[in-house]
């Protein structure tokens, strides 16, 4: 009986020892990133592990994946390969595209050339892509493998805002100031421009929405600033020559809308453009908390202008 049992554990001992001759083992040293290109056969990549030292042989693993394997093909990209894998859990990876994915964060209010400048700087994105139009990207995380193109990535990012402006549109309140998914884009672009405050934006936005609807000039300094930087900060004081000046953007020389978007707006001033705030309100101005006073009629404007310029005395900015 004894020696059946040890017969028996000797044939055990010597079928893994066969296994690990014909079959090969994961050899992962530590968590390592792994890339399979686009139309890669089990045996090329069977050779790549072998030759990076992650697995003891690369006929092994192809004969693994012919016998024990699934009829699933493996998948283009970049796997996170751990010490605990077996050439199972490898093979069971690359089947089933667990890819590993990184991230890129376009925040509201940042304009198409930093987007650029963001994606170009981005070393594991591929290919040249122009400067979006301005306003034709949605601010929001997106997900993307390495060596996907930059132009596929802005394109889904395009994508994403034409699917949320057509969304808001449908949401739109009556009566309101834009006529066109275009001009609530536009507006929406100057009211993620003029406050970084979340509970202001339909506000904001009504104020803005009372101009447009009366015929006054928005005089928003953001437009000012855009033709000048394409959106980029501008680090000074604006100049008078530039309050004065005369293009398709300043809303101090020209009534109504700019041109165009001067930012890509986010989801929430979006929605606050298409369902403002009813108010009276035709004026505002800095608080001195990052927020606005407003006034529906000039005199009131002119008192908080006063006490505006008060706070920033008292900082030393006059």
């Amino acid at each position: 009986m004894l020696r059946l049992a040890l017969a028996g554990l000797g044939a055990i001992l010597a079928a893994v020892v066969l296994a690990w001759v014909f079959l090969g083992s994961a050899t992962i040293p530590k968590e390592t990133s792994f890339t399979i290109p686009a139309g890669a056969s089990v045996a090329s990549v069977a050779d790549k592990l072998e030759a990076e030292g992650l697995i003891s042989s690369a006929s092994g693993f192809v004969l693994q994946a012919r016998i024990f394997g699934s009829d699933t093909p493996i998948q283009a990209g970049e796997f996170l390969l751990t010490p605990d894998m077996s050439q199972s859990d490898i093979l069971a990876a690359f089947q089933s595209g667990d890819v590993i994915r990184r991230f890129v964060t376009i925040p509201e209010g940042m304009p198409s050339i930093l987007v650029w400048e963001r994606l170009m700087a981005e070393d594991l994105l591929t290919g040249e892509v122009d400067v979006p139009p301005e306003g034709s990207i949605l601010p929001d995380t997106y997900a993307f493998e390495r060596g996907q193109s930059r132009k596929a990535l802005v394109e889904q990012m395009q994508a994403a805002m034409d699917k949320a402006l057509a969304e808001e549109w449908g949401k739109r309140a009556p009566g309101i100031a834009v006529d066109t998914m275009r001009d609530a884009l536009t507006l929406a672009s100057i009211v993620e421009k003029e406050t970084g405050k979340p509970e202001e934006r339909r506000m904001v936005a009504g104020l803005y929405s009372n101009r447009v609807s009366t015929g006054m000039k928005l005089q928003a300094d953001p437009t000012i600033i855009y033709p000048i930087t394409k959106g980029k900060p501008l680090g000074r004081r604006i100049k008078q020559s530039e309050i004065s000046a005369v293009n398709g953007y300043n809303t101090y020389t020209r009534t109504g809308l700019p041109e165009g978007p001067i930012t890509n707006p986010g989801r929430a001033s979006i929605a606050a453009v298409l369902n403002p705030e009813k108010t009276a309100a035709l004026f505002m101005v800095a608080d001195g908390t990052g927020g606005h006073w407003f006034a529906s009629t000039l005199a009131e404007h002119n008192a908080n202008v006063a006490k505006w310029y008060a706070i920033r005395r008292q900082r030393g900015e006059m």
